[in-house]
């Protein structure tokens, strides 16, 4: 068992343990199969390999930022036509910027725990 005493990010998701403690990588790969579609979290190869299951839901998570955004820009224009009241228009682009910076701190998490595993890949390899 290799203990660590790495500085980590403060990105870093309470999830998963820390760089080179006991069973992290299995921490890493279980809190990234959440952040993926289930039928990706089920592929063999990404099970095998999370640096790719974090490559996967590098590209996932962009997607629902970008997502997220869109739903925020174009609300006011797009709810109304709903026949939603101003109130519940409101209620939910604060909802959506929300979403965005949740987001985007899982974005910023999920870059944390790809550069360790990768680090940690290039470690094993050599």
């Amino acid at each position: 068992m290799t203990l660590t005493t790495t500085r980590i990010s403060p990105d870093w998701p309470c999830q998963v343990k820390t760089p080179g403690s006991y069973d992290w990588e299995r921490s890493a790969a279980k809190w990234l199969r959440e952040l993926v579609p289930a039928r990706y979290a089920s592929y063999p190869v990404l099970l095998r390999h999370p640096v790719l299951l974090a490559r996967h839901a590098t590209i996932q998570v962009q997607q629902e930022i970008r997502v997220a955004r869109t739903a925020l820009q174009t609300a006011r224009a797009d709810l109304p036509r709903l026949g939603l009241p101003e109130s519940v228009i409101e209620h939910t682009i604060k909802l959506y910027a929300a979403e965005v910076m949740q987001l985007q701190h899982i974005a910023r998490s999920v870059r944390a725990v790809t550069e360790a595993l990768a680090e940690h890949a290039a470690a094993a390899a050599r």
